[in-house]
């Protein structure tokens, strides 16, 4: 990771948290955000001034809720903001690189309207290696299955710039930008390993393929 990379030591105890639907953010991957509501707005402003540190993980899909908020996933991806700008209007435009998985170990008290957490890391500490990831995965495979997926959803991608992608990386990118269901991705960001993730996937992309969409587009299950 250019620029920055965290020992166990540089990671923080406790973090704030973004719970989004959806949405996914896996170690190494680069997840562009776009914060307008105060208490996020809030939530980044602290995270700058503390190691610019925090958290994506999703909402727990069961619809039941805590005080806090919604009730979560108990396996998240810390971040670190590697890029951010202020718009005219207030907003952040901000980059979240990933750092480490990790287990929520405590919800503690919101500070300023968010949600923080306390992290438990031990499971997830291959993580932070910079050893090679061979995925143990048909890279061939992997794109043919992408563009039919890509092809049944009428989504436009740039085939020359994937194809540079080295394999590990092409992984956490299609991982993070295809548009899968909630409990899809949170399998994804739990896999063991990244072969394992790389099989989840190309699973995920042949299914997606294959599915009949309903005439509004979506997949019919």
């Amino acid at each position: 990771m250019a620029g920055f990379h965290p020992s166990v030591e540089d990671l923080p105890e406790a973090f704030p948290i973004f719970p989004l639907d959806g949405v996914l953010l896996l170690p190494r991957g680069r997840l562009p955000l776009n914060i307008f509501e105060p208490r996020y707005l809030a939530m980044i402003e602290d995270a700058l001034g503390a190691g610019r540190m925090l958290a994506m993980i999703q909402p727990g899909g069961s619809g039941q809720t805590t005080q806090a908020g919604p009730h979560l996933y108990s396996v998240g991806c810390l971040g670190r903001v590697s890029a951010f700008s202020e718009t005219d209007d207030g907003r952040l435009l901000i980059t979240l690189t990933g750092l480490i998985r990790f287990d929520i170990a405590a919800e503690l008290e919101p500070r300023r309207g968010y949600r923080r957490v306390r992290g438990d890391y031990r499971r997830f500490l291959d993580d932070l290696s910079l050893a090679e990831r061979p995925i143990g995965v048909d890279r061939d495979a992997l794109l043919g299955a992408l563009r039919g997926y890509f092809g049944r959803r009428k989504l436009e991608a740039n085939w020359d710039a994937i194809r540079r992608i080295p394999d590990d990386m092409l992984v956490v990118t299609v991982a993070m930008t295809c548009p899968f269901e909630p409990a899809e991705k949170q399998a994804l960001l739990e896999a063991p390993t990244d072969a394992e993730r790389a099989a989840a996937l190309l699973a995920l992309l042949r299914i997606g393929a294959a599915a009949p969409d309903d005439p509004q587009g979506h997949r019919v299950s």
